[in-house]
């Protein structure tokens, strides 16, 4: 009879124990894993069926619901999309804010040369229910103080730049929602026969979109025909030109023939801006060529929404001030129009781009 070896006995019997402890711990691995993936899953499926309950609770329009983006974790009943210019006292609660049906704002880059033609301008705008907001290319604002309507009128400041610059910042559509029309004005008009209540007046009844108060022509500087005033009626949308260079005739139906206004003094309704306010471009601050595609704002036809009112009309000075401040010389100003007609070339280029990139888009006036 053969009896087992003594070294071979023992030898299994540590083998055997080895993967009895192997297979303990392998076994208490997998017990704590079942564990704590068991604690997420069920921690997860309670938050998931809780928001799913949320969820079908909700009246199915919920679930089509267009919010402000940023907004959706908040309840719909507190979210103040739009805001204004109107300014609030600090203190107190006597503060009666003004009716919003006859509120209009008024704009205008200014800068201290021209404090008292701006003057007169805030002053026909001062008592006609406006907000008034200058904006401050020279940084010059303190000097402004001693002027009656000054207190009440908004002060922006930023050296040495453009109306649209500001514009572009400052007059973002959900700002200005609540003025029914936005005058945005240079600083070299002269407003003694321009009233803003009669003008208001005339384009509401008109139902112009865009606009502009006509120029005198024996005072002021005229670049294109269609901003002359005309004495025959109360507005005229387009003109007839036909000698010389860039005729118009009858049938004639581009800018500037018609649908056109110029940027030194145009009026926009609340609906246009919303759409000219996307079209300024944040680099291109002189917007030069943007006045050809004005009527693409315009709310329906250009050639019947955009007008030039001739009764109340204004004076166009055509002083160069922007880029000669004191410690500019005179070519600094023939620098900013050789800027000016680079961004022409530059919006006409992304314009055009936009266009061939667009195949949703539509041209209703078949242009580039």
């Amino acid at each position: 009879m053969k009896f087992p070896r003594l070294g071979l006995l023992i030898k299994k019997s540590v083998n055997a124990r080895v993967y009895f402890c192997n297979l303990a711990l392998l076994t208490c691995f997998f017990c704590i894993a079942f564990l704590l993936g068991s604690s997420i899953f069920f921690n997860n499926h309670v938050i998931l069926s809780r928001f799913r309950m949320r969820s079908l609770g909700k009246p199915t329009h919920c679930m089509n619901e267009c919010r402000p983006p940023g907004s959706e974790p908040l309840p719909r009943g507190i979210v103040s999309r739009q805001s204004n210019l109107e300014m609030r006292p600090i203190q107190g609660s006597n503060f009666k804010p003004r009716k919003k049906s006859s509120k209009s704002l008024l704009a205008i880059a200014a800068g201290i040369k021209q404090k008292k033609v701006v003057d007169k301008i805030a002053k026909k705008f001062s008592s006609s229910d406006f907000t008034i907001m200058l904006f401050h290319y020279d940084g010059v604002i303190d000097d402004w103080g001693d002027l009656e309507w000054s207190s009440t009128a908004i002060h922006v400041s930023a050296i040495n730049q453009t109306k649209w610059w500001f514009a572009k910042r400052f007059l973002h559509p959900d700002i200005v929602a609540e003025y029914h029309y936005i005058f945005l004005w240079d600083e070299d008009l002269g407003v003694d026969h321009f009233n803003p209540k009669r003008y208001i007046s005339i384009i509401q009844k008109e139902s112009l979109e865009i606009s502009q108060p006509a120029l005198d022509m024996a005072k002021s500087e005229v670049h294109h025909q269609i901003t002359a005033r005309g004495r025959k009626g109360k507005l005229h949308r387009r003109i007839y030109k036909t000698r010389g260079g860039g005729r118009c005739y009858e049938n004639s139906t581009a800018p500037p023939c018609t649908g056109w206004v110029e940027m030194m003094a145009p009026v926009f309704s609340r609906a246009a801006w919303q759409c000219v306010w996307h079209m300024i471009q944040n680099d291109l601050i002189h917007a030069w060529g943007l006045d050809k595609k004005l009527g693409y704002c315009a709310q329906g036809e250009r050639s019947k929404n955009i007008g030039v009112v001739d009764s109340e009309y204004i004076v166009h000075f055509g002083i160069p001030t922007l880029g000669s401040l004191p410690e500019n010389k005179v070519k600094d100003y023939y620098s900013v129009r050789r800027r000016s007609y680079v961004e022409l070339i530059l919006f006409q280029k992304r314009w055009k781009k936009a266009v061939e990139e667009d195949d949703c888009w539509i041209d209703p006036y078949h242009e580039l």
